[in-house]
């Protein structure tokens, strides 16, 4: 017998529009840039989706693509492609390519995501999505 997954009560929200603040401030990894594992630059983190049940982070909107603020677009990623985190950067298992190639996103149409806006995006990254039974928060390596 298979379990059946679950989407009640998982919506997510921006952490901006939440009306919540993390517990510790030095945590906050919005704005800090984000590189893959070979250290070549993606773009930055712009925004956090939660998951309004359980209060984690779950989803990092990026910024890529961007030239002094202008064009560039916004993707979504779940936050289990994050590996490290240090004061400066975020480094996640996807490359640049893999990221402007994902599902479209865009934050002034998307104002209000249901919980089906973000589907796509864990099939594409190739990760379990955090409402199925079993999942697991993802580990990851915090350096000064």
């Amino acid at each position: 017998m298979t379990q059946k997954a679950s989407t009640e009560n998982t919506s997510l929200e921006k952490l901006k529009d939440s009306g919540l603040e993390l517990a510790d401030p030095s945590q906050d990894i919005r704005e800090r840039k984000i590189v893959d594992s070979s250290g070549v630059e993606i773009g930055h983190v712009s925004g956090l989706f939660i998951d309004e049940r359980e209060r984690k982070i779950r989803m990092l909107e990026i910024r890529v693509g961007d030239f002094l603020g202008i064009g560039g677009q916004h993707v979504l990623c779940p936050v289990d492609a994050i590996t490290t985190v240090t004061k400066d950067q975020v480094t996640v298992n996807q490359t640049r390519e893999r990221l402007v190639h994902s599902p479209a996103y865009n934050p002034e149409i998307i104002t209000a995501p249901r919980n089906e806006d973000f589907f796509p995006y864990y099939g594409y990254y190739g990760f379990s999505p955090f409402w199925n039974a079993g999942y697991q928060n993802p580990l990851y390596e915090k350096r000064p």
